[in-house]
């Protein structure tokens, strides 16, 4: 066998280089074919995880270091530019999971040397990398696009976007990586897009273009991945209680309007964190191992349907 030939054959995934394996029959009939572990179990056990955008107590990041540590992840890197409760966040993921490593990260997710080092890290450390969770992002400020500078639009793309594309870049590269404990490529790369990026209204124009840009970022990257195992995908929030979002959940409440928050979705109601911390388990897990590519919509129906009045259609 030449070196060219066993390098693709390296750079196969499993299920191309083995195939999904026979289970089997029951009375004449085909036992189901699987490829992720029994779900009733830890959905993540002993991977590697990075996650970014990780310090907001109410964010998306945190909800889900704990989903990916309560779920038997090896290990859990939470990563911010703002360190001020990162220190906390470990603290506590340690004494509810002993058995996991919690490492903490301060650095901006544009910046390309610091996410190659954080992922070098975990290569070094464990010798694999299986999923990363590219979830930093701002929200800008609500302005009228022709309210907005050139370099205000370039400074949210910077941390939305540009974020986004090192973190697929390295991490794909390390995922790529294999050993006599992980023998074919594998990994999924988690972003975080939102509706915003899929239909107007939903956002300022800086920040949805920055959002849209993550959602082709994962289309393409998908493609470009072809046949590894590594799989990308963005997810799309709607209208969730986070850190940036807090000050219009805390007016709502002052003013007594808080059932007025997400009235616009079928569910008519905001979601907490954790709701959007289930998705990315689930895409980092692989009993998601055949969803590849995809914008992952989790706003209570939102993206579903067009603007309406409600009480006006019958």
């Amino acid at each position: 066998m030449s070196g060219a030939t066993k390098q693709r054959l390296q750079a196969l995934s499993q299920q191309l280089g083995e195939g999904i394996p026979d289970a089997g029959a029951f009375e004449g009939i085909p036992n189901i074919r699987q490829v992720a572990q029994d779900s009733v179990g830890p959905r993540v056990k002993d991977k590697v995880v990075i996650v970014t955008g990780a310090n907001s107590p109410m964010g998306i990041g945190r909800a889900s270091a704990h989903q990916f540590a309560h779920n038997g992840a090896k290990a859990v890197y939470l990563c911010d530019y703002d360190p001020s409760h990162l220190a906390t966040h470990k603290r506590e993921l340690e004494s509810l999971y002993p058995g996991v490593d919690v490492h903490t990260r301060e650095f901006d997710a544009a910046n390309e040397a610091a996410v190659k080092d954080v992922i070098d890290d975990a290569m070094k450390q464990y010798g694999r990398l299986d999923i990363f969770f590219a979830n930093a992002g701002i929200v800008g400020q609500p302005s009228v696009f022709t309210d907005i500078s050139g370099e205000e639009f370039m400074k949210l793309l910077k941390t939305n976007t540009l974020g986004v594309f090192l973190a697929a870049k390295h991490a794909a590269s390390a995922m790529k990586q294999t050993s006599a404990l992980k023998p074919y490529p594998s990994g999924s790369i988690i972003c975080t897009a939102s509706v915003a990026g899929l239909r107007s209204n939903a956002g300022s124009t800086h920040y949805s273009a920055s959002k849209a840009a993550v959602v082709s970022i994962a289309q393409t990257c998908a493609y470009q991945l072809a046949g590894t195992g590594i799989r990308i995908n963005a997810i799309c929030p709607g209208l969730i209680e986070t850190g940036m979002t807090q000050p219009m959940f805390d007016a709502a409440r002052a003013r007594g309007t808080q059932r007025k928050i997400g009235q616009l979705n079928p569910l008519q109601r905001g979601a907490v964190a954790d709701e959007v911390a289930r998705v990315a388990l689930f895409l980092g897990s692989d009993e998601s191992s055949y969803v590849n590519g995809q914008a992952w919509a989790v706003c209570g129906g939102l993206s579903a349907g067009h603007p309406f009045v409600p009480g006006k259609l019958t």
